[in-house]
């Protein structure tokens, strides 16, 4: 009897330490996004602009075609459609506004360097995104391990760019690496602190209607950050049409990994 209880004890942590691995996993692949800061300075005129417009491409994909619906379907668990269409549309709002009263707070501060204040914004704008998600990734691992490895894949691929859009603003506005690898990891860290926080408390408190508010509010921030801060920073540059290519790029990227993952 103690033997099998002391089996059901270590089943049961092995299942919650495989779930932080996968939500850990997923997280940290945000790290890949740093590559491009290793490139020699002499090319930043090419890498910015097209690491800006794909990253736009990608949030804006992500906004509409993922973080939106899901908001929405998560209302209509416990609302009719019009209530549940209002809810998304309000709470998108607020993300947006949100995201554009942070953006001049830091422009306050930073405002002779757009490119520092758009990947601090961006770092700001994933922390909301990414711990949700972790609080996601980790309750479905837990659920259904399968579930949680095809979730955590799909994550793991769109965080890429994400780190991207943080690493490469801030590297090429200070020129320090260091900098540039330590804001990618805490943007992608944050999915493990969703975990961490839905390990320990929130579980039994998050409500469809609560995850419906944050999704929504998240692809607010997003939409925010693509349209008001990536698309016009690339502006900044010459652009010619294989730049331009990176933008339709991020956007494909993105329904190859909803559809297929």
């Amino acid at each position: 009897m103690h033997c099998l209880f002391l089996f059901f004890i270590l089943f049961n942590m092995n299942s919650i330490i495989v779930s932080f691995l996968i939500t850990t996993f997923a997280g940290l692949s945000t790290m890949i996004g740093i590559i491009p800061i290793f490139v020699s300075n002499d090319k930043a005129e090419k890498i910015i602009p097209g690491s800006l417009l794909f990253a736009s491409g990608v949030m804006l994909t992500i906004s509409f075609l993922s973080l939106i619906p899901e908001g929405f379907a998560l209302f209509c668990e416990s609302n009719f459609i019009f209530p549940s269409i209002l809810f998304t549309a309000i709470f998108v709002v607020v993300g947006i506004i949100f995201s554009s009263k942070i953006s001049k707070k830091i422009e306050e501060k930073l405002s002779s360097n757009y490119l520092y204040r758009l990947g601090i914004v961006t770092v700001i704008a994933l922390i909301f995104h990414n711990i949700p998600e972790g609080i996601t990734t980790f309750l479905s691992s837990n659920h259904d391990l399968s579930l949680g490895l095809t979730l955590s894949l799909g994550i793991a691929l769109h965080n890429i760019p994400e780190g991207i859009s943080v690493a490469v603003p801030i590297y090429f506005a200070t020129g320090n690496r260091k900098k540039a690898i330590v804001f990618t990891f805490i943007s992608g860290f944050s999915e493990m602190i969703g975990a961490v926080l839905a390990y320990l408390f929130l579980a039994p408190f998050i409500t469809n209607f609560v995850l419906g508010i944050i999704l929504s509010m998240a692809a607010g921030i997003m939409i925010h950050i693509s349209i008001y801060e990536l698309l016009p920073s690339s502006f900044k540059y010459p652009l010619n049409a294989k730049v331009l290519l990176f933008f339709l790029i991020g956007v494909f990227v993105m329904f190859l990994c909803h559809f297929f993952i």
